[in-house]
């Protein structure tokens, strides 16, 4: 499929029944990096409960943290791209090998012109006309991902996932969830306003608390819960912010070089978020105290975060606590260091929080 133009969360999706999701928006000219999200049973079986995805008479299984670099990495090696800045191969697929793509929002304008909707589109429908009554966005806004864009939702147990496009867009949603969320009638509600959503969940970061995530998550805004009355349930809902077309500037460069560092744990102050809210998230910084690593970390300009869970983490003018991989990044006019959060050896230790 020649000529794709992607951006994150859309899907493309191979031969083999691999479907994977396109990880953030710098890219190489002719492939795309990617995080691999399910594979046909035909090719992967999860022992998870909670993997299995049914699409009519197709099964597909959702991979979990690292299964899907594993799984890739043993049995699909074509899918793995060689990283010219990062001098590494990663996850991610060649033009040439996508045999179909699924875009959020073109999957979302189809859902809505459907005739007859089950008890899932009928609440997505309710959502949207809702949050559009309220604010000044329209449909066209937004999108669909997870288990409603691949068509593997159930209608009667399925959370709803949409994309809203565009920070200025997102401002707008922002200030209407503030406003609905406080009023007692709404049909929308902070998932976080209390912790039972996370109840039951595992938890496995070392440096961050429960406590500490439920606290971040809640003023984030994002994650809602939907009475939806005609279903008779509260369906978990979620607004993920991606990037307008016009906000996209692609950083990959084959010429630059990124070395790494070690590890480095430091106190900072955010001087920039504007692009705290997409993934990857980036926080331009001012460091304050480095506790841990390489003496160029007194150097530090920007962490970056491809973890769901440190999108959105902290404003302007905060101060945080940040662990994780020190990287100096060689470019030919210029160097500069960061600190990234990824998939790593390490990864239940890093974390960005609010500096208690």
């Amino acid at each position: 499929m020649a000529n794709l133009k992607l951006r994150d969360r859309d899907a493309p999706i191979t031969k083999e029944g691999l479907i994977f999701r396109v990880f953030g928006y710098s890219h190489p000219s002719n492939a795309y990096i990617c995080d691999a999200e399910y594979a046909a049973a035909k090719i992967f079986k999860s022992t998870n409960p909670k993997a299995l995805r049914n699409q009519g008479r197709h099964v597909f299984y959702k991979f979990y943290e690292d299964e899907g670099w594993r799984f890739i990495q043993k049995h699909f090696p074509q899918y793995i791209v060689f990283h010219d800045m990062l001098h590494r191969k990663v996850v991610g697929v060649y033009d040439h090998d996508v045999e179909n793509v699924r875009k959020p929002y073109e999957s979302l304008e189809t859902l809505i012109e459907m005739d007859s909707k089950d008890k899932l589109l009928a609440a997505l429908e309710n959502i949207l006309e809702f949050t559009t009554q309220h604010s000044s966005l329209s449909t066209k806004d937004f999108g669909v991902f997870g288990s409603i864009l691949h068509g593997f939702y159930h209608p009667k147990f399925s959370d709803i996932d949409l994309i809203i496009y565009g920070k200025r867009n997102f401002v707008r949603l922002y200030e209407t969830l503030q406003e609905v969320y406080g009023n007692k009638f709404s049909p929308l509600r902070n998932e976080f306003e209390t912790g039972d959503s996370v109840r039951e969940k595992r938890w496995s970061f070392q440096n961050y608390s429960l406590k500490e995530y439920i606290w971040h998550q809640r003023r984030k805004m994002i994650y809602a819960l939907f009475t939806d009355e005609r279903g008779g349930r509260v369906i978990k809902t979620e607004f993920e912010p991606v990037k307008n077309w016009e906000e996209i500037n692609n950083e990959y460069d084959a010429e630059t070089r990124v070395q790494q560092m070690g590890w480095t744990k430091i106190f900072a102050r955010v001087i920039v978020d504007r692009d705290a809210l997409f993934i990857p998230s980036i926080y331009s910084i001012e460091p304050l105290k480095v506790l841990n690593g390489a003496r160029d970390a007194v150097e530090v300009n920007r962490i970056i975060s491809y973890v769901e869970e440190f999108r959105m983490q902290a404003r302007k003018d905060e101060t945080i606590y940040v662990e994780g991989n020190l990287e100096k990044v060689i470019r030919p006019k210029e160097n500069y260091y960061q600190v990234v959060l990824t998939y790593c050896p390490r990864y239940y230790e890093q974390v960005l929080k609010i500096a208690s």
